[in-house]
């Protein structure tokens, strides 16, 4: 079975860390997040990907050249023009010559839903299209979807006031569909699935839903760009599934050698070639390769990428720093705050809460 994963966005959300990559090239814990999707769809039968590419796309074909993401084969579908999510889906399908019941990803998701029993809940049902669902507290950021007793889709409400919402179960994301579905929307235009194509199938009786609780997260904020990385350091998910070498037994894992003079308590990752200086304390943080965090310098709850330097005295606390970034002497990072590629955060300066770019 093949699966479209939309991989389009530009992460304005994430910026300044995405001005530079797409957010499903961030690491989560030294993994590319579109391994991790990749990975999960594997391990349900997927056996090829089509990536539905807008922002930044040599970014995927540079890093992954021989078309093999995480063990699994993938074809490069890059729109001309932003085609939103149903223009994207039936852009990538047909470029890659889907013509059987495949599956749809948002490729900033990561989940452990049960796709297979999704695809079994979509043929026992005869549907054209299945959406998974999951509950929320505060519905009111997503769309949201009503169904009978039966799983037949009754409505297809976006983003309802909270108060007003009909139900809690939100549209996850992943969708299972006919390649009837393709013929429903129009070619070479923006078109939305949510508020388009969706609406229709509700309206003929063929659309389906079914819920999961399972782990869902929506990575596209700094706080939830951070919670995904936490959640494998806290085994909240897992494994890790990322190159460490070394676990000292005390939460803190090693990838490759380091030289460690300071503190480091876990759970933490390190990855290789970081210097943690004498007087130095690292604490419940991710920190990418070549990472520097000089005396007396303090990084908690953080994920640092790599070739970044956290000079002395200074304090980085809740945040994300991007490749190369660099908080100056006795500077004081708050949470949530976010660097981009190659910032610098001159010495005694407060960030607090804000964006900086390189």
């Amino acid at each position: 079975m093949k699966a479209v994963v939309l991989v389009g966005g530009e992460g304005t959300r994430l910026r300044p860390l995405t001005l530079s990559a797409p957010k499903q090239m961030l690491p989560i814990v030294g993994v590319p997040m579109i391994e991790r999707v990749l990975s999960h769809l594997a391990s349900h039968g997927i056996d090829e990907a089509v990536l539905s590419l807008g922002y930044l796309p040599d970014a995927f074909m540079e890093a992954y050249p021989d078309g093999r993401i995480a063990g699994m084969g993938v074809t490069y579908a890059v729109e001309s023009e932003p085609l939103d999510t149903a223009g994207a889906v039936r852009f990538a399908a047909s470029f890659a010559g889907v013509d059987e019941t495949f599956v749809v990803v948002n490729g900033d998701v990561l989940t452990d839903l049960d796709l297979t029993a999704l695809v079994a809940f979509h043929r026992e049902r005869g549907a054209e299209g299945t959406i998974a669902l999951h509950p929320v507290a505060d519905p009111s950021a997503f769309g949201v979807v009503p169904t009978d007793d039966d799983g037949r889709v009754r409505a297809f409400v976006e983003k309802p006031p909270r108060d007003d919402a009909p139900t809690n179960e939100i549209n996850a994301g992943t969708y299972v569909l006919e390649p009837s579905v393709l013929g429903r929307i129009p070619e070479g235009g923006r078109v939305s699935i949510e508020r388009e194509t969706f609406p229709a199938m509700v309206r003929d009786g063929g659309l389906f839903a079914r819920s999961d609780d399972s782990y869902w997260l929506d990575t596209g904020t700094p706080a939830a760009y951070l919670e995904a990385n936490f959640d494998y350091l806290n085994q909240k998910r897992g494994p890790i599934v990322s190159p460490v070498l070394a676990d000292r037994g005390d939460g803190v894992l090693f990838a490759g050698d380091s030289d460690v003079a300071g503190q480091v308590s876990g759970p933490s990752v390190l990855f290789a070639d970081c210097v943690i200086e004498s007087g130095a304390r690292v604490e419940r943080s991710i920190l990418g390769p070549g990472t520097i965090v000089s005396s007396g310098a303090r990084v908690v709850d953080s994920v640092v990428m790599g070739g970044c330097h956290v000079a002395a005295d200074a304090k980085v606390a809740g945040s994300v720093m991007g490749p190369r970034s660099i908080v100056g002497q006795r500077g004081d990072v708050r949470a949530v705050s976010v660097l981009g590629a190659d910032a610098v955060v001159s010495s005694g300066t407060l960030v607090d809460g804000e964006r900086v770019s390189g």
